[in-house]
This record gives C-alpha cells, structure tokens and sequence, in this order.
C-alpha cells in the first residue's frame, strides 16, 4: 500500500490530473489532439476513425509503458546521429519515428521473422537496398549504413506513393501488398485501407511516438538528465583487409570483444575474411565513455527532462 501511494504521488505530481481515489491510481486516458503535423502534413483526426485509432496507440504506449521509456532514453543517443543521416538523404526528420515503433532504438534488435537492426531489416530486403548481410558481416547492425538503406526505401516508397502514410504502410506490409490494396480498394491514402491489423496501426503508432517524445512530461514519463543514455564517443579505425581473431584485435586496441561488439554490432564473428579487400569503418570507444562518472550529461530534446 505504501508503495502504491508513493508511485501515485510521483505520477500525481508529474499529470495534475491523475490522482488517487480510495487507495488506487486514477487511470486517466492520454490526450488526444483535434490534430497533429506529420512530415510536413496536418492530420485532421476529426475522423472518428481516425482519432480512435490513434487513442488506441497512444493508450498502449502509455500504460504498457517499459518499452517507450527506453525509447526515450536510446533516443538522446542515437537521435543526433539518425537525425542527421535522415537530413543528408533527403528525408523528412519525422520519419526516425519509424526506427522507434520498429526496434524502440534497440540497436541489436532482432525479429522471431528475422529482421534485425534499430531499422529492422529483413536479409533480402537489406541486400535489395546494398547491405552486406552474412555470416561474418551484417550490415543492418551499422547504424549509418542500415540508415542510408532505410532512405533510400523511403524514398522510394515515396516517389510512388506520394504520401508518408503509405510509405510506413508499405515498410510494414511490403509495396506489392499496398501498392495491390490501393489499387483494388480504389483510394490513395493507406489510412483508408483495410489492410491486416499490425499494417493498419503503423502510421498511427508513429504519429502516437512523435507525440509522445515531444513531451514525455504530459503523457507521465519523468525522467532526469543524467538518466538518459549517452551518445557513444570513439575513435574509428578503417580495415581493409582480413582479421584472423577480434578479440586478440579488441586487446590490442585496449578494449575487450565485448566492448568491441557494444559498438560495431555488425561484427558477427570472431575473424573477418574480407576477401575482396573491402573497407570497414571500425569505432573504438574513448575511455570516458565507458565510465558513467566521466562521460558527462548531454540532454539532445529538453523536453525529454524538463
């Protein structure tokens, strides 16, 4: 009972208007706004339809809650950097909310289908779009590589849809199926699609995430600086050719092949034949930042603590 006191008083403190009744935390729906700027575009959730699929989201992301505060914490670590690659290939920024609802920023992430990486490629669809994927090298697991993967599908998703909700739809549900249910339910916008419930949420949930990770605050999550994951500080080493053994490697670099796979997942074995002579960008973590007392706090969004 204690507990549960101290818990609603935090959350009482952090939504005015959640408050306690008889001994038990008031359960109070999350806002819902008349509408919301999606890549550039107002979505008018005067639809009921609409607005109750989006309180769906915003329902579940809410209250089943672990998943989204990582998020936001992963978020001050990779956002500067996803942000960025986002600009330099032409796609709307909005669009890193699509890397949210796929792997919560989980950088290992991987499917029971198999895909893999915080953009959750599958094998065939990553090489599609130039990413090396085998047993020694899986390129969906480079953050900058996958990233540059993932606009060029947007891209192109874009230039046949002519809308960002068709695109989400598509990178769920593939573009021959919507490409297919555009064409036979006779409409242009994947909202009004009737498509499989896991397809028809995913514009929703991005649109659920941005609102959320705008203000975390409004929606119940309290967090402080120095709570958010940092970004990663490191020097990088290029290699070009094989590697008989990484973690003799990692040790002559000062590190461990832990470490050494923390920060290039892509490593997916102990050696590296590169028989092609290919160039590799290796990163090697600066001392400070494996040490939470030395690597200082950098907060990405204020919004995220404030």
């Amino acid at each position: 009972m204690i507990k549960q006191l101290i818990f609603s008083a935090i959350l009482a403190a952090a939504v005015p208007a959640m408050v306690c009744a008889d001994d038990h935390l008031a359960i109070v729906n999350p806002a819902v706004p008349a509408s919301v700027l999606f890549a550039g575009v107002r979505v008018n959730l005067d639809d009921v339809d609409l607005y109750e699929r989006l309180d769906r989201e915003l329902t579940s992301m809410v209250y089943t809650h672990g998943n989204t505060l990582l998020t936001i914490k992963r978020a001050n670590r990779y956002f500067p950097q996803l942000v960025k690659a986002l600009k330099k290939h032409g796609v709307h920024e909005d669009y890193i909310y699509m890397a949210c609802i796929e792997s919560y920023l989980n950088p290992i992430a991987r499917s029971a289908a198999g895909a893999a990486g915080i953009w959750q490629f599958m094998p065939a669809t990553a090489k599609q779009y130039g990413l090396e994927v085998n047993d020694e090298v899986d390129e969906r697991y480079d953050l900058e590589k996958e990233t540059a993967a993932a606009c060029r599908y947007i891209k192109s998703a874009y230039q046949k849809y002519g809308n960002w909700e068709s695109v989400a739809s598509s990178y769920n549900g593939g573009t021959a199926r919507i490409t297919k249910e555009l064409e036979a339910q006779q409409v242009n916008s994947a909202f009004d699609l009737w498509l499989t419930d896991e397809t028809r949420r995913y514009p929703l949930r991005m649109i659920a995430m941005k609102l959320i990770m705008e203000n975390p605050r409004k929606y119940g999550f309290i967090l402080t600086d120095n709570q958010l994951y940092q970004p990663h500080r490191y020097t990088e080493e290029v290699v070009s050719g094989p590697v008989e053994d990484w973690p003799t490697w990692a040790q002559s670099r000062g590190i461990d092949y832990a470490t050494l796979r923390e920060y290039n997942p892509w490593i997916r074995a102990k050696k590296l034949t590169n028989k092609t002579g290919k160039s590799y960008t290796v990163r090697i973590p600066k001392p400070e930042s494996l040490s939470r007392s030395k690597q200082g706090h950098t907060t990405y969004n204020p919004n995220w603590t404030r």
